[in-house]
């Protein structure tokens, strides 16, 4: 069989991906193993601002237009709901605090997405001495769901090959890349952190940072938004909360750790005033770069061999953003940004 493309990874790279070859009619089957777990582990949320400093992250913008009606346009096409949007709320710490978020809330671009009124919680589940700075456009997706629908639409499709892609079976012959039975033009690798094992790209520095969330029960805790504190807890239903997140450099494993689950515990017993049962534990190895930029671009000898990886932590608003430079550079010869093209490490 032939096809445009051969995908390698489901995660949010690989279906952003396939997305933008199915709206341009280009044929394609997936490999996917599930072997690696950080999009279907992750929190999935999406959020334009840093809320450390109260900056805008990188490209957020122009993300959070793409993102939004991307992942509309999939829950419709999938008849699926994995899009919950909530606002962000940061719990702030001090008089300082507050004045720095009113001086981000001045900014042109940073007014659309930070309210200039601070909200008040006359709860007891956790102490607000200082209010809530509220972050407009932003959410929840619900990776896990996306992901799974995602693989059972492409089964349906024969597009789906639920294998583990074999990288020393790849001939490469001129502009044609064969691989078994299957030749392609282009191979796009969305493997994440497995690119470590890729003997065409393990030489870009990808660094793998593990995080871990817990799933928590917390009855009196009663929020419909996000709180970001020095932790953060998602709502989902029935009481359950996600919260996370840990960034280990050093363990590169997706199990789950005591530490992990130690720091997870220390941080919400600072911040919260109430009981919670631990439902769930959670782990995965983010696809993470040293500059903070994803790895998009060709092996420099082999053309038709292709990577978009690193989407790192804020990969909800990445992907669709990404695919869509990377699909531009390969079918319309659209230069890359020198900041996530994959020649600045050579």
């Amino acid at each position: 069989m032939h096809y445009d493309y051969i995908i390698v990874g489901c995660g949010l790279a690989g279906i952003a991906f396939a997305e933008k070859l199915r709206q341009s009619n280009k044929s394609f089957v997936l490999f996917d193993d599930c072997s690696q777990q950080a999009s279907m582990v992750a929190g999935g949320l999406y959020n334009p601002v840093m809320l450390k400093r109260f900056t805008l992250a990188w490209k957020a913008d122009v993300q959070t237009e793409i993102a939004l009606p991307y992942y509309q346009e999939l829950e419709s096409r999938l008849d699926v709901k994995f899009d919950y949007k909530m606002p962000v709320r940061r719990l702030l710490h001090s008089t300082e605090e507050q004045n720095n978020w009113f001086q981000a809330t001045d900014d042109p671009v940073l007014k659309h997405y930070m309210s200039d009124e601070l909200i008040q919680y006359d709860g007891s589940a956790f102490d607000c001495n200082h209010g809530l700075g509220e972050v407009y456009h932003s959410g929840r997706i619900d990776t896990l769901k996306l992901i799974n629908k995602y693989r059972k639409a492409l089964r349906a499709e024969g597009r789906l090959i639920d294998k583990s892609f074999k990288y020393e079976k790849i001939e490469i012959a001129g502009a044609n890349i064969k691989y078994m039975e299957i030749s392609c033009h282009r191979v796009v690798f969305c493997d994440g952190f497995g690119l470590k094992r890729n003997p065409y790209f393990k030489s870009l520095p990808l660094n793998g940072t593990k995080g871990e969330l817990l799933k928590i029960q917390c009855p009196d805790l009663k929020i419909d938004y996000i709180l970001k504190s020095s932790v953060f807890l998602i709502p989902l239903e029935g009481d359950l909360y996600l919260a996370g997140s840990t960034y280990n450099r050093y363990d590169k494993t997706n199990v789950p750790s005591e530490k992990g689950r130690d720091e997870l515990c220390r941080r919400l017993n600072k911040l919260l005033n109430c009981d919670y049962t631990i439902v769930d534990h959670l782990a995965g190895v983010r696809p993470t770069v040293s500059d903070r930029r994803p790895i998009l671009g060709t092996h420099n000898k082999y053309k038709g061999l292709c990577v978009l990886n690193g989407l790192g932590s804020r990969g909800v608003l990445i992907a669709p953003f990404a695919a869509g430079i990377l699909f531009d550079h390969l079918e319309n010869e659209t230069p890359l940004p020198e900041e996530i093209d994959i020649s600045r490490f050579s």
